[in-house]
């Protein structure tokens, strides 16, 4: 097992694991019964990215206004990207799940993509510190920062800008549903604004079924 668990590190993050079994448990999900699982090395891994990530913004955009960078910062550790990442590097065929959890196509969900992401940069804190994670961070989120030409505007933040300038209110949002085993969960959120302007949102998770539901409502409104 650690002859394989180096050799696929080697080829995810292109590092030589001093502790194998760090790697093997942030690429094993929960549904694996009885073994140690990814959940306590992404805790560590998110907290990783957001150092790492709002260092480089700090440095790279020296004159930048803090809402602007935490515009660009929240784009670049979202779950979305994440998983963007994870898919960039072939990383699903790697996770480790249960039959059941494979059965259901787990490895393709955005959230265990990018949950597992983050388990690996806690592995790799804790084997080989805070600049091997920078490296890696650097080089696969480099080219989703280079195409932020400008810092990206939050579908909620928009919103909400939008409807006061147009003296709309604030909107406002409801849970309306959820769906999908609990490794793969589909969320639905309503929006709605005085004037019965509304738009319904689905994703993985409430914050971005929430995001979806925004960037509809702001479609109409604009």
């Amino acid at each position: 097992m650690d002859q394989d668990t180096t050799a696929t590190v080697q080829q995810l993050l292109g590092h030589t694991p001093g502790d194998p079994s760090l790697f093997d448990r942030a690429l094993t999900h929960g549904s694996r019964q009885g073994e140690g699982n990814y959940e306590r090395l992404e805790f560590l891994g998110d907290r990783v990215l957001g150092i790492v990530i709002a260092d480089w913004l700090y440095h790279r955009f020296p004159k930048e206004a803090e809402g602007k960078m935490n515009r660009r910062f929240a784009s670049l550790v979202s779950r979305e990207t994440c998983a963007e990442v994870g898919r960039s590097i072939d990383l699903p065929r790697f996770i480790r799940l249960s039959k059941q959890a494979r059965e259901g196509r787990a490895e393709t969900s955005d959230n265990v993509i990018g949950d597992v992401i983050e388990a690996l940069l806690g592995a790799l804190y804790l084997d080989a510190g805070l600049d091997a994670c920078s490296a890696f961070v650097r080089k696969h989120w480099a080219p989703l920062l280079d195409d932020q030409r400008k810092a990206p505007v939050h579908p909620k933040n928009g919103l909400q800008e939008l409807a006061a300038e147009k003296k709309l209110g604030t909107p406002r949002y409801e849970d309306i549903g959820r769906t999908g085993p609990h490794h793969d969960p589909r969320f639905r959120v309503k929006v709605t604004l005085p004037g019965d302007r509304e738009a319904v949102g689905e994703g993985a998770s409430k914050q971005e079924a929430q995001t979806a539901a925004a960037a509809a409502l702001l479609e109409q409104l604009s």
